[in-house]
């Protein structure tokens, strides 16, 4: 396996995730202000399919340790995303930063190749 396998496997995931439509929840169950925000702006409901797809892959390839330190995380960051409520522009932010580490984390797993 190359080093490059993880960045090819996050790759492909996008490339076959579903539309860009299908947030990472049902958007006709969507309650919390937030949620409904998600589901009604296109932008948003991208970030959150990318946010979804990196982080099961993440969860997939990151060793035990590294997989529940990133559910925590994820956790954690679900709550912040509540306090945005239905401001796009703050839930804009955290995706913004939400993505970023998942995207540094997965850039970092990729530099130590196979384990």
């Amino acid at each position: 396996m190359s080093k490059s396998f993880p960045i090819a496997l996050v790759l492909s995931a996008l490339a076959f995730s579903p539309s860009a439509h299908a947030a990472s929840f049902p958007c006709d169950k969507a309650a919390a202000p937030d949620e409904k925000a998600i589901c009604a702006h296109l932008p948003l409901n991208d970030r959150d399919v990318e946010m979804a797809t990196r982080f099961e892959i993440l969860k997939a390839v990151l060793p035990m340790g590294g997989q529940t330190k990133l559910r925590e995380d994820q956790e954690t960051w679900l709550t912040e995303r509540r306090t945005c409520g239905g401001d796009v522009v703050c839930l804009t932010a955290a995706y913004d930063g939400r993505l970023r580490v998942l995207r540094g984390v997965l850039s970092e797993f990729a530099k130590q190749g196979p384990q």
